[in-house]
């Protein structure tokens, strides 16, 4: 996991058609709180400290983060008629107590969901998963997304990968890694707990893709991270790997094209600022030979007003876990 520091982009008050233009020195990014971090239906919680926007030297000490335990869910669980798994999200209410876990299922099992569930916290460890409900995430016009073996017209079959929750609203951020065959980019969605979608908010072009894949996003390696500004006005999503105009993607010899970070300003509901992050070439051959690998953006995390951790994720062969590496 690197921790990142955003500097030298657009102003914040930039026009969505100037975005393009970004930077690739030390690369950046801004993150929200999350408190645990997740992964192939396990839980790892790492607790951060220096969490705070003023610029003193104890607030510009690096952050340390502590592993305070883990927990799993049985494979294939199956919870109120639905397959729980695929869990790429996660989010705090405070006030409930509730965690928000988002399943990044393309309706293939279930329509795209996320579960609710209570987790005892302790100093020393980690209690176990105790799911509470599940919410289905609708549509316009209010009913659940289609699966890919019966699409809609005109509507996307959803990736979902990445979750916040919004502590002056309430409300529920989420993306989508988009459904590039059927000519829709990626997506930051809000929307209520019951799953009721509020809005969609409005990107740049070149998050779409393009017919002969010349341009726009590469499938499944759109918006996998996502998190708010300090403030809560604003939030960061979070390219998993480089736009095809960009570069290429990492290999074991040499790190990919930079990943753009986009900064979207939640009142205006659009896209103000760019930055951009080089993940690490891949860190080792894929066992055996020509089997897959990859190493981008798997999630990023807020630590103050200007510097975020970046986690990363490395995978190599189809049965190895994915590894954050630090």
């Amino acid at each position: 996991m690197d921790l990142i520091r955003a500097s030298g982009a657009a102003p914040e008050g930039a026009a969505s058609s100037k975005l393009p233009a970004m930077t690739t020195s030390p690369m950046p990014a801004l993150l929200a709180r999350r408190r645990l971090l997740l992964g192939a239906g396990a839980v790892a919680l790492g607790a951060t400290a220096g969490c705070a926007s003023t610029a003193g030297p104890a607030a510009r000490a690096t952050p340390r983060l502590r592993l305070i335990g883990d927990t799993t869910l049985a494979h294939r669980l199956a919870f109120q008629g639905t397959t729980v798994g695929g869990l790429s999200g996660i989010d705090y209410d405070p006030a409930s107590g509730l965690y928000y876990l988002l399943s990044d299922d393309r309706s293939d099992l279930q329509p795209a969901r996320l579960y609710t569930a209570r987790m005892a916290l302790q100093a020393d460890r980690l209690g176990p998963v105790e799911l509470q409900a599940v919410v289905t995430l609708r549509r316009a016009d209010g009913q659940p997304y289609p699966g890919r073996r019966s699409p809609a017209p005109g509507v996307d079959v959803p990736d979902p990968e990445a979750l916040r929750r919004r502590p002056e609203t309430g409300t529920l951020l989420w993306t989508s890694e988009g459904d590039l065959r059927r000519g829709f980019g990626p997506a930051l969605r809000e929307a209520r707990p019951d799953g009721t979608l509020l809005r969609e908010f409005n990107l740049p072009a070149l998050f779409q893709p393009s017919p002969d894949a010349a341009r726009g996003p590469r499938d499944n390696l759109g918006f996998e991270g996502l998190s708010l500004t300090p403030d809560g006005r604003q939030a960061w999503v979070a390219m998993e790997n480089a736009l095809v105009q960009d570069g290429p993607m990492p290999t074991v010899g040499a790190p990919g094209g930079p990943c753009r970070f986009t900064l979207v300003d939640l009142d205006r509901g659009e896209a103000v600022r760019q930055i951009a992050y080089v993940p690490d070439a891949i860190p080792q051959a894929p066992v055996p030979p020509g089997g897959p690998a990859d190493n981008g953006v798997s999630e990023i995390l807020m630590v103050d007003g200007e510097r975020c951790w970046c986690w990363s994720a490395p995978t190599w062969p189809a049965w190895a876990p994915r590894c954050g590496s630090i």
